[in-house]
């Protein structure tokens, strides 16, 4: 974490007595997923150079992973790192972050459709590798890499440590899309972390908020928010919670219930979706609260947040927590990530972070695609 840009890595900064904010942004992309990529990077390296292996990276991105993986990878001689993105999807900044990179080994895609169209190209990738060469290993960065969520598993634990040296039982509140930094926190509880909920937090886009309240894990329409990050319709990594919690790790019983999906919506068994109250909590925020909450926020404060963040906030105020708990609320991204949301808001950024005002300055390349599998990977082995 050499070029985090705080000393303290993940801050703490106070909203009232019993919550706190957890700043997640100070890495060199300004966004959460630097703590697992700047981690993911090193340990590849190591054994890429142990081995004398090379390695093509494909990822997909509905905005931070890839400009994480991106700082994380470029210059890498050994490294051919491939990410996908939606196009008009993500934010300018973000988009900016990952096309001014201007690295022989670093490709940015971006696809006409949504970021579940990235994902299942990535995840059909995994099954052909046809476009690989033969000396060549193929490697996700998405946090369906699991050394993605081991890396996420740490600031819980720093945090805890932190705020209640771990003499208490804790509230975390995580804004999510593709549930990789809430089965993070649940891994840590498995590790030993002293808790009490995870609050999923989560945008229009619903699908985890409707299996916690109804029981309906059915695949609907993405609709685009004011939180783009977590625009999205499947979860990929909430399977592993069907495995681990719901299914007590019995694979052929969660492949069943994955068997019809997302044709068909998942609905487990009364007496197996009633665990869920013992360790989670959901609530869906839509764009107008979120743009409240950064006002209010602001003005009650003279702190700004990004709209992820916001997500996360509304959801422990209308979930009317238990006071007898702390609570730590996951801020994500920086906020000067999202000027249109911010801006919304009617608010000014005064002071722009010169990591993301020089992207302005850099011309950006990139690559455009529909959202089909062939052209992407014979393109994918044309540049190998």
């Amino acid at each position: 974490y050499k070029d985090f840009g705080s000393e303290d890595l993940a801050p703490l900064t106070n909203y009232n007595d019993n919550i706190k904010i957890l700043e997640l942004y100070h890495g060199p992309t300004l966004a959460f997923k630097d703590f697992a990529l700047q981690f993911l990077s090193r340990i590849f390296n190591l054994f890429l150079e142990r081995n004398n292996k090379n390695i093509t990276i494909i990822g997909a991105t509905s905005g931070d992973t890839g400009s994480a993986a991106i700082e994380a990878f470029k210059n890498n001689p050994r490294v051919n790192i491939i990410i996908l993105h939606p196009k008009g999807k993500v934010s300018e900044f973000q988009r900016r972050q990952m096309t001014t990179i201007h690295e022989d080994n670093v490709f940015t895609l971006r696809i006409s459709g949504t970021f579940d169209d990235c994902q299942d190209i990535v995840k059909e990738a995994f099954q052909d590798r046809s476009f690989l060469n033969d000396d060549q290993y193929l490697l996700a960065v998405n946090s369906i890499n699991w050394v993605r969520i081991i890396g996420q598993i740490c600031y819980y634990f720093y945090a805890s440590c932190k705020y209640t040296n771990f003499n208490k039982d804790i509230n975390f509140s995580v804004p999510t899309g593709n549930f990789g930094n809430v089965f993070a926190c649940y891994a840590a509880h498995k590790m030993g972390l002293p808790l009490n909920k995870i609050v999923v937090s989560v945008n229009e886009n619903d699908i985890l908020n409707r299996f916690f309240i109804n029981n309906d894990y059915s695949k609907q329409k993405v609709n685009e928010t004011v939180s783009p990050s977590m625009d999205i319709s499947v979860a990929s990594n909430f399977e592993r919670l069907i495995y681990d919690f719901y299914c007590d790790r019995d694979s052929d019983l969660c492949k069943n219930f994955y068997s019809t999906f997302p044709a068909k919506s998942i609905n487990l068994p009364a007496g197996m979706w009633e665990k869920s109250k013992d360790l989670f909590l959901s609530y869906a925020v839509d764009n107008s609260k979120t743009i409240e909450a950064i006002q209010n926020v602001y003005k009650s404060h003279n702190y700004l947040i990004d709209p992820h963040t916001a997500v996360a906030l509304v959801s422990v105020n209308k979930l009317n927590m238990n006071k007898e708990y702390p609570t730590l609320i996951l801020s994500t991204a920086h906020p000067a990530k999202f000027p249109n949301s911010i801006q919304e808001a009617g608010i000014s950024i005064k002071e722009m972070p010169k990591r993301l005002s020089d992207v302005y300055d850099k011309e950006e390349i990139s690559y455009e695609f529909l959202a089909d599998k062939n052209a992407i990977f014979n393109f994918i082995a044309s540049n190998n």
